[in-house]
């Protein structure tokens, strides 16, 4: 078996790097810049030079921790849900009537 040194990955390799130790309260403002904005992990940890999964897991700790704890919508966030919720409404019956027809010609034997 062969030695772990540092020549044999080379300088930058993940086994030649510190582990960084963030404190509760950048954690805790990470985590609020995702909830309180509504942005996606991805870009919060890329503009805080953090790797996306340690960001989703803090932020998924604190929904664990904190359930039911999440501020009511907003009036535009409603109105943008009902809005969506009425365009899934109609893209559903159009699938359905899609089905419908599809199965239709599927079994004329033109």
């Amino acid at each position: 078996m062969v030695p772990l040194r540092w020549g044999l990955f080379g300088k930058g390799s993940w086994l030649s790097q510190k582990r960084r130790k963030f404190t509760p309260e950048y954690r805790e403002e990470a985590v609020k810049m995702v909830i309180e904005t509504s942005r996606p992990v991805a870009q919060v940890a890329r503009e805080l030079g953090l790797v996306e999964g340690t960001l989703g897991n803090w932020v998924n700790a604190y929904r664990r921790e904190n359930v039911g704890e999440e501020p009511p919508l907003t009036v535009d966030e409603r109105a943008r849900l009902r809005e969506q919720e009425r365009e899934l409404r109609e893209l559903r019956q159009k699938v359905a009537f899609l089905e419908k027809v599809a199965a239709y010609f599927a079994k004329d034997p033109r």
